[in-house]
């Protein structure tokens, strides 16, 4: 157990880390687990212990998952780029002025701010894409516009098998109905010293995503997990939730643990197998979980009838942790489990939930709000929403 807090306490981990914590983890969980079958409980001193390195294994995941920014081409930085500078650390808005003007763009409406140039806005949607959840695994769209519509087709094609010779009969007429996707602004407003930003040698395009970074993750996956559609994107959890068995289009379905905050006491993996089933097989090949990190601490002690656990770490340095063989994306904006509460999804989240971005992230420099620190305000406009209600289905801590 030292080495494995020294891991944990150290700035970094590797696959093999998680592998020995998971298998200290199951050693522990095993005794805890025997005591309960001889005793009809566990001894406090182990029962601490499982959760001490229960613990230590989400630490340690997420540390295997750090990669820093680096490792990108040097190329000669355009004339966009160039001017982007000169206003991000000398305040000269000249260039990037005379840019737009010939763009027949101007600024974001009353807030202003200039547009980054596409170095600037890649490098954003690189560190995004690796630390939103929900963007590694929706379907993730670009638009010029502020708002996206979908059709789609709500009662389905009718078709057939005929003769090659026979006539061919007309089918039904498709009933479209739309889907409308608003992209909202999400801001960020990250702060530097005139010092920093008069140091040549300081990759401004690194600084300005690595600053928005985490501002920008953690609003999104909220919104995209619980977001209320009126001034952020609408989340998987916001839509209207029925009990399976009575779903249709345009609402949730779920399945309930049958048991107020909590699994079943026995055979409490028969639910995740229902969730798994209540989708359609078409969906079932790109599914996965994703839970909250205190809920995949409680469905990591699970077993099957062999006495093997059901949660398994990623095989790869680079995978997914699995349960039931499916992959576990991990977000903390899923709510634990608690009295009625949706604390698992599962399903095709590309199928499922579409994620749309306008092209064009924004900068107003503020030299005067925060003196001696200069501020930048930072906006992006991002919209999202269920695509397919059929898609993903959810988990319920509920009775029913």
């Amino acid at each position: 157990m030292d080495n494995l807090e020294t891991k944990v306490a150290s700035s970094n981990a590797d696959h093999d880390d998680v592998m020995v914590a998971f298998e200290a983890f199951k050693e522990a969980n095993d005794d805890r687990l025997d005591q309960i079958e001889k005793r009809m409980s566990a001894d406090v001193i182990t029962s601490e212990k499982v959760d001490r390195i229960n613990k230590a294994v989400d630490e340690l995941i997420l540390k295997s998952r750090r990669q820093p920014l680096g490792g990108e081409v040097k190329t000669e930085p355009s004339e966009h780029k160039r001017a982007f500078d000169q206003y991000v650390r000398k305040g000269e808005a000249h260039g990037l002025a005379s840019l737009e003007a010939k763009a027949m763009s101007v600024g974001s409406g009353q807030d202003g701010g200039y547009l980054v140039p596409p170095e600037v806005e890649n490098a954003i949607g690189r560190l995004l894409s690796k630390a939103s959840p929900m963007r590694q695994i929706a379907d993730v769209r670009q638009i010029s516009a502020t708002l996206y519509k979908k059709p789609f087709n709500t009662n389905g094609l009718t078709a057939g098998w005929v003769g090659e010779s026979a006539n061919r009969p007309q089918t039904n007429s498709a009933t479209l109905a739309e889907l409308q996707f608003p992209t909202m602004e999400l801001y960020a407003m990250p702060a530097a010293t005139q010092a920093l930003l008069d140091d040549t040698i300081v990759n401004l395009d690194q600084w300005v995503a690595q600053e928005v970074e985490t501002v920008f993750a953690e609003q999104e996956t909220d919104a995209f997990i619980n977001g209320d559609g009126v001034t952020r994107p609408k989340g998987i959890l916001n839509y209207t939730k029925v009990a399976q068995g009575s779903w249709s289009w345009g609402n949730t379905g779920y399945i309930a643990t049958g048991v107020a905050g909590a699994f079943a006491a026995t055979n409490p993996t028969d639910k995740l197998v229902d969730l798994i089933y209540a989708t359609k097989a078409a969906y079932r090949p790109n599914a996965r979980f994703m839970v909250s990190r205190a809920t995949q601490a409680a469905i990591r002690k699970f077993k099957d009838g062999q006495g093997n656990y059901l949660w398994q770490p990623a095989a790869t340095p680079d995978g997914s942790a699995m349960l039931l063989n499916f992959p576990v994306v991990e977000s903390e904006y899923m709510p634990d489990i608690g009295t009625d509460t949706f604390s698992v999804a599962y399903g095709d989240f590309k199928r499922g939930y579409l994620i749309v971005d306008r092209v064009g992230t924004r900068i107003l420099r503020d030299p005067f709000t925060a003196k001696p620190y200069v501020l930048f305000y930072t906006t992006k406009r991002v919209g999202g929403g269920m695509q397919d209600f059929d898609a993903i289905k959810l988990l319920k801590f509920g009775v029913s």
